[in-house]
């Protein structure tokens, strides 16, 4: 590696900051490390707001433990690092329903994101079109072909498993639908099961089957006290000098400071940094670009135009989430609920915070509970008013649970607007053309984040820090 080389990060979301981490843990002393983040807070969608003096979470809540190997997820591993391995806390039930026909039911067994590997489980929901799923001898899906995930199952299982199972797991998830979503992007490991079985009821048993999971350990887990805790020490972590080492790595982050264009230079990269009126040149060896995919493809729109339009053209979906502290209210034993767009609701999840983490439990009875709303294409329902929002989510909420809940005691709103991408057939591939153009041609940049890799807390973590390698070992070169 050049000594020193000088590194931008643009973008201090979760993605950004495993980057920034991963190269202040492992790049050569002499390296200076930027992170830029056009706003006044890190973090991105991680971030812990207060609710009647409880911390609830106004964006993400939870991450996975493992990832789909089985190991230790990137997620994990980045809180040990950071000191937080003991405040790993898990959820005290992990049974969920779905709201069906005016009547919450409880979330099957045995499926993989809604679709079943074994029919009669899901029979109280769904009724699936059995006769459908035959043997054709020969694999549901080409060696190289990717469909939507609706396509796939309503063609094997029917309407019903898509509508009322597939689509309201698919949508807690990235708040869109089974008909527009790229199987391999969302449901990676039921793709390599279908280039290979014969029926999607077989496939999904494969799938299941390759990604074990250890009986009894817990799935998910958060930070007591918030996920903000997490952004904080990472933050401390990437800025702490190193007192080891006098020319070791240095690294700084700065707030509202957005990137607005990035050229090549014969050495490096040039970033315009901040206001038109006031801009600052800086220049660099190398740049990892954790940014939203249309943010990325601005950017990226001096550097390659075919790369920029390979990124830049990813949608995304937009959400809100509706808080409430609620005096104390009897709740079924249930962490949540998802509804599907079927029953023409606004919410299209709920989480009982107080029922699923015990730690959020208070001495009062005060109950916290959160409503997720909207999905692709809904944006205009995130635009009401606060105050009809919690009214309709408050009414909505009671029917669900059948019962009149008392008012709200406290309640917050929170918008994201282009919060979750939305994973078209052939994502993938668009992908790896992008990156692959960039490896070939523009070694020391790289993209990172959910954009490309997959939503979830974990996913991101393991591509800052992989698109952190790649400039390591592009700068060694």
């Amino acid at each position: 590696m050049r000594t020193p080389s000088r590194i931008a990060v643009v973008g201090g979301g979760i993605t950004g900051l495993a980057a920034a981490l991963r190269l202040r843990d492992q790049a050569p002393a002499g390296t200076r490390i930027t992170v830029y983040e056009q706003s006044g807070a890190l973090g991105g969608k991680l971030r812990t707001g207060s609710l009647a003096g409880s911390p609830v979470e106004a964006g993400a809540e939870a991450f996975l433990m493992r990832d789909p190997t089985g190991a230790e997820s990137a997620m994990v591993t980045l809180a040990r690092r950071l000191g937080l391995a003991d405040a790993l806390v898990h959820p005290s039930t992990g049974q969920a329903a779905i709201y069906v026909d005016g009547e919450l039911k409880p979330v099957p067994g045995g499926t993989l994101m809604g679709v079943p590997g074994d029919l009669a489980k899901v029979a109280e929901i769904a009724q699936p079109a059995a006769e459908r799923d035959h043997d054709g001898g020969q694999p549901l899906i080409g060696p190289d072909e990717d469909l939507t995930v609706g396509e796939l199952i309503r063609r094997r299982l029917g309407d019903e498993v898509v509508d009322r199972l597939v689509d309201p797991l698919l949508g807690g998830v990235y708040a869109g639908r089974a008909d527009g979503l790229s199987l391999v992007a969302t449901m990676p490991g039921l793709a390599r099961a279908a280039r290979t079985e014969h029926t999607l009821v077989g496939a999904v048993r494969a799938a299941m089957a390759a990604a074990p999971r250890p009986t009894g350990a817990p799935v998910f887990a958060t930070v007591a006290g918030g996920l903000s805790r997490l952004v904080t020490a990472a933050a401390d972590a990437i800025e702490t000098p190193d007192t080891d080492n006098a020319g070791g790595v240095s690294a700084e982050i700065r707030l509202n400071a957005a990137v607005r264009e990035l050229t090549a230079t014969p050495t490096g990269w040039r970033l315009v940094v901040g206001p038109a009126r006031d801009p600052e040149l800086v220049e660099v060896d190398a740049v990892v670009l954790a940014l939203p995919a249309r943010p990325a493809g601005r950017l990226l729109s001096e550097v390659d135009v075919g790369v920029a339009a390979l990124v830049g053209g990813l949608d995304y979906a937009s959400i809100g989430l509706v808080a409430m502290a609620l005096p104390e209210t009897a709740l079924p034993a249930l962490s949540g609920f998802l509804v599907p767009a079927t029953e023409g609701t606004l919410i299209k999840a709920a989480t009982f915070f107080t029922t699923k983490w015990g730690h959020l439990r208070r001495p009062d009875g005060m109950i916290l509970v959160r409503a997720s709303i909207g999905r692709y294409g809904e944006e205009h329902l995130l635009q009401r008013p606060d105050d009809e929002l919690v009214a309709t989510v408050h009414r909505e909420l009671s029917t669900a649970l059948g019962t009149a809940l008392p008012a709200p005691v406290e309640t917050y709103v929170q918008r994201w607007g282009g919060a979750l991408p939305q994973y078209t057939p052939g994502h993938p591939d668009r992908v790896a053309a992008a990156r692959a153009t960039l490896r070939a041609e523009h070694p020391t940049l790289t993209l990172a984040g959910a954009g490309y890799d997959g939503v979830g807390i974990p996913i991101c973590v393991r591509s800052g820090e992989t698109a952190a390698d790649e400039i390591i070992k592009a700068l060694e070169g």
